[in-house]
Parts: structure tokens; sequence; C-alpha cells
């Protein structure tokens, strides 16, 4: 599953491209999306069950860098999530996250950071991007070991190359080990 949100889109672009990763892994995705307050009803039909977050293979979250955070409606949704943490729900699933900003040094390894504790605190498998990536050690632009991400400024409103290879990488990666994951239970 791939819980994300985005106000301008260049979020979403990310989910996109993760999205990709996954299937060419050979997994199917299944894109979320939490509704902030003042866009609620667009987003209604995309947005997250906790009993779809239980039943996920693995997690992939994504959130615009917020002076260094998370978007506040992906927190709040963790704030919901008492129930799961208690029951394990999510323990050993393996997780990763990705972010956005609209300028370098905008926050987005703290973004990315931050984003990780709750998934540490379910006991989720936290997965990052390997320095042995090519586009890790080529990028201008977004692009880091704890996650995917993009920078507008760097790289236009549209994905750097390294960018998207990078995102695209992360997803077969996470689906990879879900994938392995789930034929060693059986």
């Amino acid at each position: 599953m791939i819980l994300y949100y985005s106000r301008n889109g260049n979020t979403q672009q990310l989910a996109d491209a993760i999205a990709n990763g996954v299937r060419k892994a050979g997994a199917e995705p299944l894109l979320r999306t939490i509704a902030s307050d003042d866009d609620a009803a667009s987003a209604r039909d995309l947005a997250l069950s906790t009993a779809e977050l239980q039943d996920c293979d693995a997690l992939i979250m994504g959130s615009p860098t917020r002076f260094g955070h998370m978007h506040s409606g992906l927190q709040k949704f963790w704030e919901q999530t008492s129930r799961e943490w208690l029951r394990g729900a999510l323990v050993d699933k393996p997780a990763a996250v990705f972010t956005s900003s609209s300028s370098m040094h905008g926050g987005q390894e703290s973004t990315l950071l931050s984003m990780l504790v709750p998934l540490l605190h379910h006991g989720m498998m936290v997965l990052g991007i390997p320095y042995t990536e090519p586009g890790l050690q080529q990028t201008t632009s977004g692009g880091t070991p704890y996650g995917a991400s993009h920078v507008e400024h760097a790289a236009g409103s549209r994905l750097s190359q390294h960018e998207l290879a990078l995102a695209e990488e992360l997803g077969a990666r996470v689906a990879k080990a879900a994938f392995g994951l789930r034929t060693n239970q059986h």
C-alpha cells in the first residue's frame, strides 16, 4: 500500500513512480491518500481505513515537507491507530517513506526520519535506498538513503530522471521484501 498526502501534485508524482516500481516487481500497488480538512471531499474516495492498513502486505508512506515533519493529516491518521498498535497488526511488515519539498535544504531528510517514527512504533521493518543505487550518487535534486524525495526548485515541477529511478527502486525494493516475507510464511 502506498499512503500519501499531496497538495500540489509533487508527492503524488513520487507515489505514482513508486507504484510503477511495485508493478515492475510483480505486485499490485494500492494507492490511498489522506484528506486534509480543506480538500476532504476530493480525496474521500481514496481515503484509507484502518482495516486496509491492517491487511496491507507492506506500506510506503509519503508527505510533502512541513517544517521538517509530515503533513498534519498523516500525523492525525497515525494517532488513531492505537488499536492496531496494541494488536501488533503491522509488526514485521516492510515499510518505507518518501517526501517532496519546494527547495533544497527544505527539511526532506528530517521529514523522512520523522515519518519513520510511527512505523517503528508499529514494529514495521523499515527499508531505505542503498548507496549502491547509481541515482543516489548522481542526483543533484531529490533522493536520500532514508527514502525517495523530490525537490521542486532543483528539478522543476516534474521528477528528475534520478528522482524517478530512485522512487521506482524504492517501490520495487519494498514489494520484493513483502513478497519474500509472504513466500517464507507459507
